[in-house]
């Protein structure tokens, strides 16, 4: 039995593709490829690739590895869902260094921009109209005060702190 069901009319297909596969063995001495198979049996290579796919058993992640039985599969499978830690420590240092550069603007300047590309604790990216809002200013000042700071971090000086410090990450 199965641990994965697979449909009947794939079931048909995949007792196809052995067959032709033995008799190809048996007559040529040599494994069939997929594409001897789908020149066989008249159907697209990447559809005799799937259905062999399909076919392989799958593999328990309770498998033990190597000598004891302390170790099993599904203890090398990474967690996607928890953050790589060096990226986590490079980013919270790559912010450190922004957050740095930004002092060098006013406090005005600095807000607009934390606000505007998501560099505060909540990593939202502010439109400029609720930036406006913020500071009960038009979208369009904060668009102008936005274009002066970016022109400041734009400055050699400010630009090679932040330069320096992705050269050696």
């Amino acid at each position: 039995a199965r641990t994965i069901r697979i449909p009947v009319h794939m079931i048909e297909t995949i007792n196809k593709i052995i067959r032709t596969s033995k008799r190809i063995f048996q007559e040529e001495g040599r494994n069939a490829t997929p594409e001897d198979i789908a020149r066989e049996l008249n159907m697209p290579v990447e559809k005799v690739r799937r259905v062999m796919r399909a076919a392989l058993e799958p593999i328990s992640l309770e498998t033990p590895i190597g000598d004891d039985d302390d170790t099993h599969l599904k203890d090398f499978i990474e967690d996607t869902t928890v953050p790589n830690p060096e990226e986590v420590i490079a980013r919270r240092m790559l912010r450190q260094k922004i957050l740095e550069v930004l002092d060098t603007l006013s406090p005005k300047e600095k807000e607009v921009i934390i606000y505007r590309f998501g560099l505060n604790d909540d990593g939202v990216e502010y439109t400029l109209e609720q930036v406006g809002k913020m500071f009960n200013v038009t979208r369009e000042r904060i668009r102008q005060i936005e274009n002066k700071a970016i022109k400041k971090l734009r400055h050699p000086m400010r630009a090679k702190y932040l330069k320096d410090f992705l050269e050696n990450f």
